[in-house]
């Protein structure tokens, strides 16, 4: 199905986005807790964090790992803390697609790192290697009520959750932790209809970097919808 670029989400797509049949909510959320270390080292590698994969799951056990910043440290820690939470969200059918579930998300995403967290941004923000300009804070709420309105009444829980990481990337709705609390949103919905989440790999952060610049500058989301649906295909035969 193909989307009309509107102020509802502010980009396109025509990319053919498939039917996945679910398979149960309980199944769903056991493979992502057997990948849980993984998921967390690949989220933070995506943020240049230096922590290696076997000192996550060192810290993770609650053993602390010497020789890094405070800051890198916190980073793993709110990233297993929102992680989670959401699969708490869907265990419980708690999870929805609200401003409260989204800002209680960022408040474990960017503890203590964003300047503020668990609120929208109060002012402007930036995203490097772009010269697209997410829309200024006050017009945060009136784009965020829209969007989901709009997400809301898609009929593919795929589409919808793709759609609502690209919206939240976009539109930039906090200071910091954008993309990571995105991806846990949509990987709510995924779960949530008893779909596998979407797990970026560490070894094709180039490949999701250029293809995210690429649809911030153009506004056009085939490309990422092609990258997360090709990425959910491949966690499928594993």
């Amino acid at each position: 199905m193909t989307h009309l670029k509107s102020h509802h989400l502010g980009f396109t797509w025509s990319y053919p986005v498939p039917f996945m049949a679910s398979k149960g909510i309980e199944r769903a959320g056991f493979r992502l807790q057997k990948v849980f270390p993984e998921y967390v080292w690949n989220t933070v590698y995506l943020e240049d964090n230096p922590f290696t994969f076997p000192e996550v799951q060192t810290l993770l056990e609650g053993i602390t790992v010497g020789g890094h910043r405070i800051e890198d440290q916190q980073q793993v820690l709110n990233q297993s803390n929102s992680l989670n939470r959401l699969l708490t969200l869907v265990k419980q059918q708690t999870f929805a697609l609200d401003k409260s579930t989204f800002c209680q998300l960022h408040s474990l995403v960017a503890f203590e790192e964003a300047l503020e967290w668990g609120i929208f941004r109060t002012g402007t923000v930036k995203i490097a290697g772009t010269e697209y300009q997410p829309p200024p804070a006050e017009q945060l709420d009136r784009i965020f009520t829209e969007g989901i309105e709009y997400l809301k009444a898609m009929d593919n829980p795929l589409e919808r959750g793709i759609a609502l990481f690209l919206f939240g990337s976009l539109n930039q709705f906090f200071f910091d932790g954008n993309k990571r609390t995105a991806r846990l949103m949509m990987n709510g919905v995924l779960l949530s209809h008893g779909i596998d989440a979407i797990n970026v790999p560490a070894k094709q952060k180039l490949e999701f970097n250029q293809t995210m610049i690429a649809f911030y500058d153009t506004q056009n989301a085939d490309g990422m919808f092609k990258f997360m649906i090709n990425l959910l295909k491949e966690s499928e035969l594993q």
